[in-house]
């Protein structure tokens, strides 16, 4: 039993630890592996899944590619915590993190379409994307044999008029706290209008 797991904005210590969980799923082929050093230099785009114990047990990271696209990348979870929403609870945050940056446009490229066809992505042709083609796709050594699916979501369907018709306030990250066996408690989410005096 894992207990409580506490979703944060990552820190430069868990470099290593997200690194080894994504090297999990790699070895099996199942994601990229990403060396330590390239998650400490993107360290600020990744959240993490942590027991009190301060063991990552989930990450997921915000990859953009331009000021209004991005991709939820990176979402793993530690097969001892899967089955407990703890993916979504992950999913949920760097989406989060995307609105604070001003990003309302995701996508995902996976091996679990379902996953996220039922956190509200729909399925899209991946040539809608060619910063990632460009960026990612041609230096891959599976681009010849990808079975990835490409789904994409906009961060501003469903809400009101009244949001859409404005910019969102900042918005800090939605933390979680995911009671592993348990329903998810979400923590309060802070909105904070901008400093109108830093204009």
């Amino acid at each position: 039993m894992i207990g409580e797991v506490q979703i944060r904005t990552a820190r430069h210590e868990d470099a290593h630890a997200i690194a080894a969980l994504i090297g999990e799923f790699a070895s099996e082929a199942l994601m990229l592996r990403r060396t330590p050093e390239m998650v400490e230099l993107a360290i600020d785009d990744y959240v993490v899944g942590v027991t009190p114990h301060g063991k990552v047990v989930a990450c997921g990271a915000l990859k953009e590619y331009s000021p209004s696209l991005a991709e939820v990348a990176a979402i793993a979870v530690a097969r001892s915590a899967h089955g407990n929403g703890l993916g979504k609870a992950i999913v949920n945050a760097v989406e989060a993190l995307a609105l604070k940056r001003g990003i309302y446009d995701v996508f995902a490229l996976t091996l679990q379409p379902e996953f996220f066809s039922a956190i509200g992505y729909h399925r899209v042709d991946r040539a809608r994307y060619p910063e990632k083609i460009r960026r990612d796709c041609v230096s891959c050594a599976r681009r010849f044999a990808c079975n990835e699916f490409c789904y994409a979501k906009n961060l501003m369907v469903g809400t009101s008029d009244e949001t859409t018709a404005e910019a969102p306030a900042v918005i800090a990250p939605a933390l979680a706290t995911v009671s592993i066996g348990r329903s998810p408690r979400i923590a309060p989410a802070w909105q904070s209008a901008p400093d109108s005096s830093a204009a």
